[in-house]
């Protein structure tokens, strides 16, 4: 008998809850395999829609690196919202730092991210993470990064 453990997922509504980032720059559309103050796996579907496209390169659409770490970035600021019980309102997680990243195979329209992050750090409200981006289980994109909670000191009202 094998042993079955649920898995966590977190859908489109609750990501909307837990980033304040909206179009064009929320980049992770849902997330599973959740594990409170330990792992994620976000997911990014890319399509021929984005914005970035218009520019970066028209003839032969490529997904600009740094928006893959960013992706990897929001994911992790889940990840500490959802372990944190961080609410959006009056409360948001900055990125702090990155270090080591590598691209390795370019995200193009069609492709679907697979944003693993894992925690290798905690003190308090600050959380330092290991990114591995997957496209077609090939290594895309890794980094190393570092997030922290800030309360919003004036927060605007779009």
């Amino acid at each position: 008998m094998t042993e079955q453990t649920d898995t966590i997922r977190i859908d489109y509504a609750e990501v909307m809850r837990r980033l304040p980032h909206r179009y064009p720059f929320l980049l992770v559309d849902r997330a599973e395999d959740f594990v409170a103050g330990v792992s994620i796996t976000g997911i990014k579907n890319v399509s021929h829609n984005e914005p970035f496209f218009q520019g970066h390169f028209p003839i032969d659409p490529v997904m600009p690196g740094v928006l893959i770490v960013e992706s990897m970035a929001q994911t992790g600021a889940l990840l500490m919202s959802k372990t944190l019980d961080v609410a959006v309102e009056g409360k948001v997680i900055l990125f702090m730092s990155i270090d080591g990243v590598r691209f390795r195979k370019p995200a193009r329209p069609g492709d679907q991210l697979r944003l693993q992050v894992k925690v290798t750090r905690q003190r308090g409200d600050i959380f330092k993470f290991r990114g591995e981006t997957y496209i077609d289980g090939k290594l895309a994109a890794e980094a190393d990064f570092a997030a922290m909670v800030a309360t919003v000191a004036d927060p605007v009202t779009p």
